[in-house]
């Protein structure tokens, strides 16, 4: 596969995300990696260059030992310098480890290596629109996400994560919380209701007909899609108002 092959589905207008995709191709070579894939927003098609994250997996043949951490670091920190390198979150499977939900992988993200988990939400997003950036595609290396377990993990995400997280009035003051539990909110019931994925766009159309306040959605919209932003009084209480009945409610009908 070549470069412009590897990134031939990504946005046309997203030069500098091209650009960073394929300087991490050619520097993920010397890890030899049995294949490379986009989800997120990347994937679903719903991908805003300088604001969404860049969220990769790559499947190495293995074992991931220290002295694979020890290239990975020295790999994203050649990329420091690059426009959006911040952006770039890469997790590290292997044929072996793919299907445990539970198990922590080596990931880079916010410019450092940590372990984190491949969740059941993003193992069904690579089956039902990864993004292949090289080799194999998910259903040749990655086991299939049930229904039921995935209902419940959004279940226990909602009700052990996000509903604590709606309590802690400090947090809500910062645009990142309220983005991330309003669209993770609405996300989480049309997959408990239809059993499907959305993008964050089809997010934001359904928020208001959930009974989210309809001037902090539109606060996201304009934010998110590159328009000027407005002052929304009492954002984060709204918010957290409207939240944690909403998650509770989730919960009880699906839980």
């Amino acid at each position: 596969m070549t470069r412009s092959d590897a990134t031939a589905g990504l946005p046309g207008s997203a030069t500098d995300t091209r650009a960073l995709v394929e300087r991490f191709l050619d520097e993920l070579r010397e890890l030899a990696p049995l294949a490379v894939w986009a989800h997120g927003s990347l994937g679903g098609g719903d991908y805003q260059e300088g604001r969404s994250d860049l969220d990769l997996i790559a499947v190495l043949d293995g074992p991931v030992t220290a002295r694979t951490a020890w290239r990975a670091g020295r790999l994203h920190a050649r990329l420091r310098h690059e426009p959006l390198a911040a952006q770039l979150h890469c997790t590290y499977l292997t044929p072996g480890t793919a299907g445990d939900a539970e198990r922590r992988h080596l990931t880079w993200a916010h410019r450092q290596l940590f372990r984190r988990t491949v969740t059941p939400v993003t193992r069904r997003e690579l089956h039902t629109f990864g993004l292949v950036l090289h080799g194999e595609p998910p259903g040749a290396l990655l086991p299939p996400v049930s229904d039921i377990e995935l209902d419940a993990f959004v279940v226990r995400d909602q009700r052990e994560y996000r509903r604590l997280l709606a309590d802690r009035a400090h947090l809500w003051d910062q645009d990142v919380w309220v983005d991330f539990g309003l669209l993770t909110f609405a996300r989480a019931t049309v997959t408990l209701r239809e059993g499907r994925l959305i993008s964050k766009r089809e997010a934001l159309d359904l928020l208001p007909a959930l009974g989210a306040p309809v001037e902090v959605v539109e606060d996201i919209r304009r934010r998110r899609y590159g328009q000027r932003a407005e002052e929304v009084p009492y954002r984060g209480e709204l918010t957290r108002l409207f939240l944690g009945p909403a998650i509770d409610d989730l919960v009880r009908t699906y839980g």
